[in-house]
């Protein structure tokens, strides 16, 4: 696959972004919209090229020497997973302007702008091969978003861009610390000084335990606040309520996927025998989200700051699944990170659309929508039955696999240990109490849908008609709804496009995590081809799907 469409991806929204800045205020969502449509045509054509049966090989990959001194260089890549949220980050990309046309007014410049540039960045996350590039995009998402917040969120957009800004780069730069050691330790056991992630991740597993468990503490504090995992949750509900539509949407699909993502691309390799140590610790957060938000949800009034607030339930299940650290886990846990993007991003763009009708977000100002606003009603019920975990939808079998992986981890870890390897144990209990998120998510989000959407109408006092949309969904509206609709049909009824494409990096990565390191060697020079020899995995491990059914 040619280097050239990864560079398209992450050159065209920045060229975008610089014809919207310059350009007319009134042709800004145009042009911004032309840039993201046309960043369609390489996503497709990577996926259309891509080899998954090679899908832990980073395909269309590119390298030039940036700072040779020090091993840094501009190098780009996919694998299976990398490319799978970069087609859901470009996806969203239309679908985000599209939402906003109506909903901003004035500076329409700069805010097309931002998002573009928003975009790039991400992007260059899932494609960097490393380290700085990945870093200088994983940290440069955070300007973005915190000007969306910022300057176009709702009154309490000051407060909540603050919190963001200082929650997330205080966490950046305690894994940029861990990262600058594992970059140490390396050059210290090579000779040689590189950031290369795949040279990295080949040599960093053997630091002392003791080291490794710093490294990842320091690791986990910025990925676990980007997720966000309790306890550094908070930033994350204010930010979601008081974000424009558009960012509500890029934050609950991508941005909080950088966190997940992270822990599986390095945390996980990088610092193997402390993440198996302390898995269960990570589990006990990660259910302790899932019930402590589920809770919260059951109180809220405010429907936006509730599905916020689902994410952090919903994610944890995503964190358990990597905690588990088996192939169900990891499958289960990539799938969660694509389908959560595709349901709750969809959420959100129903809230935001009743929002620019009615002006309000209380669901005691709010309800019985279904007489008046039909088409909204059917949108607003499948995407909370997508979120629930209803059977046939996207949620139902990401959610199922990670409590699979949770609930079987224990019988993983005893054969690893026979067969010479290390596992990590979370056991049944874990299945059971995460079970009861389930439950809780349930009843939460159709007691939602029951006050929204059903019963008398209710409408604010103030309320008045939207001069330039209709009382129902416009057909610009409806179209922004159609693919992710679409997808978290298909995803949820043939699961395995997804598990198939991904399974090859899934199994390498818990193969290498989950085999016994090497006591630490003398510090010495070994040959280049020893950098990157890659750790194959002994057994071939099928599909987790067709291993377990719930």
């Amino acid at each position: 696959m040619n280097p050239i469409w990864t560079l398209l991806l992450i050159a065209l929204p920045l060229i975008g972004a610089l014809m919207v800045a310059f350009g007319r205020e009134d042709r800004a969502y145009g042009a911004a919209m032309r840039t993201m449509l046309v960043t369609l045509i390489p996503a497709a054509v990577m996926l259309w090229y891509f080899d998954f049966t090679l899908g832990a090989v980073h395909q269309g990959a590119a390298s030039v020497k940036w700072i040779p001194d020090l091993g840094i260089k501009l190098s780009i890549g996919t694998d299976a997973i990398s490319l799978l949220l970069i087609v859901l980050t470009v996806l969203l990309g239309p679908i985000v302007i599209a939402a906003s046309k109506t909903a901003i007014k004035e500076d329409r410049r700069k805010y097309y702008a931002w998002l573009l540039v928003l975009q790039a960045a991400m992007v260059g996350v899932f494609a960097a091969r490393d380290l700085m590039l990945f870093y200088i995009c994983f940290e440069f998402t955070l300007l973005p978003m915190f000007i969306l917040i910022r300057c176009y969120g709702s009154t309490n957009r000051v407060a909540a861009s603050t919190k963001f800004f200082l929650y997330t780069f205080t966490g950046s730069m305690m894994t940029l610390a861990g990262l600058i050691y594992v970059v140490y330790f390396v050059a210290q056991q090579t000779g040689t000084w590189t950031l290369d992630i795949a040279t990295l991740t080949a040599i960093a597993p053997r630091m002392p335990v003791e080291h490794q468990a710093w490294v990842l503490l320091a690791m986990l504090a910025g990925f676990a606040v980007k997720v966000p995992l309790f306890p550094f949750h908070t930033w994350l509900p204010l930010a979601h309520t008081e974000a424009p539509t558009a960012g509500s949407v890029i934050l609950a699909g991508v941005l909080l996927k950088l966190g997940t993502y992270g822990i599986l691309r390095f945390a996980i390799p990088i610092t193997p025998d402390a993440f198996i140590q302390y898995a269960p610790a990570l589990g006990v957060l990660s259910v302790i989200g899932i019930i402590y938000a589920g809770l919260i949800c059951w109180v809220q009034e405010d429907i936006k700051k509730l599905v916020a607030y689902s994410s952090v339930s919903h994610l944890g299940f995503c964190v358990l699944g990597l905690a588990a650290l088996n192939v169900s886990g990891l499958s289960g846990s990539v799938l969660y990170m694509l389908s959560h993007g595709l349901s709750t991003g969809g959420l959100f763009l129903m809230i935001g659309f009743m929002y620019e009708r009615y002006h309000t977000r209380d669901m005691r100002a709010v309800g019985g929508l279904a007489s008046k606003m039909p088409v909204w009603t059917f949108f607003m019920i499948f995407f909370t039955m997508a979120s629930v975990g209803l059977p046939g939808l996207n949620g139902f079998p990401s959610e199922v696999l990670c409590l699979i992986s949770a609930f079987q981890s224990d019988a993983s870890w005893s054969a690893a240990h026979e067969a010479g390897a290390w596992g990590t144990t979370l056991g049944p209990w874990f299945a059971v109490f995460a079970g009861t998120g389930m439950v809780i998510a349930a009843m939460y989000l159709l007691i939602m849908v029951g006050k929204i959407c059903f019963g008398p109408l209710r409408e604010p006092d103030d309320h008045h008609a939207h001069e330039e949309l209709p009382t129902d969904l416009s057909r610009r509206e409806i179209w922004t709804l159609i693919p992710l609709a679409v997808a978290c049909l298909v995803f949820g009824l043939k699961p395995n496009l997804l598990l198939d494409a991904i399974s090859d990096p899934i199994n390498q990565t818990v193969a290498a995590a989950t085999t016994s390191q090497q006591p630490p060697q003398p510090e010495h020079h070994i040959d280049q081809a020893e950098d990157h020899a890659m750790i194959e995995p002994t057994d071939t491990i099928s599909n987790p799907m067709t291993e377990a059914t719930p």
